[in-house]
């Protein structure tokens, strides 16, 4: 009897089954430069804000942008709903759990008013930050042009699963290469996806940066309801393989962005290690007291009105933005002092700068959160 021809399937990892090998030469972590760009905007951090409406609103853009990072608003949230929305995010923080993703659906369902856009940009830019705003494929083509109108410096376009080549009833779909010179010289950032294909071809229209992951942010559920995702460090060891292709062919660096999952100081440098240029955190700040979300976390796809593909998570308020970024702490659980974990571990592999950092060797190590540390569990 042959032997039918089954599919193949490779292995994948995410963060919790790898380990960064230290270098040969370390050098002093003051000495490190963890600087990001995207096109000719320079940040001090490698880090981005989710545009979540429980970790983004604009007093929070500003203070972050302050702190030398990137926070995204999203356009199609609370914020832009509402000309208040403090009770909104009162009324969510308030209900119990089972009747949180109702409130939810309930509370996104009045409808966005194009005139709030445009003030919500103003108040951040009014007060000197950088301004990035986040809206869907589908919304896109009304919003982007009022975003640029008022003044935002980066237009975010995300959703689940976003790829160069879309089918649809549409007579015209949004095309990314227009977007992109209309858009001019606002960077234009495309996410998410997790493939070399996907993520190369998002290169050549000519956006500016690609994020990356589908489904491992702690408030989404899409993995679970559709079935779809690849583990972070897996996604992003690709991903970062097809911008290495794409700078050769062309000589232009396209940054990635690892978004969702990423819990600790460690998580966060086995992102860097595995190619990323930047990160996305969203849960880790939620819990911050600058954050909107009053102790709680929930993902843009949570309110769908017909397939939510996430949930309300209880994080807590107990850090500060100050904390999370720069320490100092007490605490030994890698929350705080995010940065200071990425320089301390750049140190150790010798990388001066994030690109050196991106080079060093993971293994896969199924043990190296558990090898030896009985004692710390038994006390968990």
């Amino acid at each position: 009897m042959s032997v039918p021809q089954a599919k193949q399937m490779r292995r994948a990892y995410g963060f919790d089954e790898v380990a960064i090998v230290p270098g040969n030469l370390t050098v002093n972590p003051a000495m490190t430069e963890v600087s990001f760009r995207i096109d000719q905007l320079e940040f001090a951090l490698p880090i981005m804000a989710s545009a979540m409406d429980a970790v983004v609103d604009p007093e929070f853009a500003i203070v972050f942008s302050k702190l030398g990072g990137l926070a995204v608003l999203n356009l199609e949230g609370v914020q832009t709903r509402y000309e208040d929305p403090a009770g909104v995010l009162e009324e969510i923080a308030a209900t119990s759990q089972e009747e949180s993703t109702g409130l939810l659906q309930r509370a996104y369902a009045t409808p966005i008013k194009p005139e709030l856009i445009g003030e919500r940009i103003r108040q951040i830019k009014s007060a000197d930050a950088v301004c990035a705003v986040s809206c869907t494929p589908a919304n896109t083509k009304a919003f982007a042009p009022i975003a640029k109108e008022a003044g935002a410096d980066v237009l975010v376009v995300q959703s689940t699963v976003t790829t160069a080549r879309h089918n649809s009833y549409s007579e015209k779909g949004l095309t990314f290469p227009e977007l992109v010179e209309q858009m001019a010289p606002m960077p234009v950032v495309v996410g998410n996806t997790v493939s070399f294909g996907a993520c190369k071809e998002l290169m050549e229209t000519g956006v500016a940066a690609v994020q990356v992951g589908v489904g491992p942010g702690s408030a989404c559920t899409s993995r679970e309801v559709l079935g779809i995702g690849v583990p972070q460090v897996t996604a992003t060891m690709d991903c970062a393989a097809a911008r290495d292709q794409y700078y050769r062919e062309s000589g232009r660096y396209v940054p990635i962005i690892t978004d969702g999952g990423i819990r600790s100081g460690g998580d966060l440098c086995k992102a860097f290690a595995a190619g990323a240029d930047a990160v996305m955190l969203g849960s880790i700040l939620a819990a911050c007291e600058e954050a909107p979300g009053r102790g709680h976390h929930w993902g843009m796809a949570t309110p769908n009105a017909d397939l939510p593909r996430g949930m309300r998570v209880p994080v807590g308020v107990d850090t500060t933005l100050q904390k999370v970024i720069h320490g100092p702490t007490s605490r030994t659980n890698g929350t705080e002092n995010l940065i200071g974990a990425l320089r301390t571990a750049m140190s150790m592999c010798g990388a001066r700068a994030i690109r050196d950092f991106q080079q060093a060797e993971l293994v896969v190590a199924p043990s190296i959160k558990t090898e030896g540390k009985q004692i710390q569990r038994a006390q968990g």
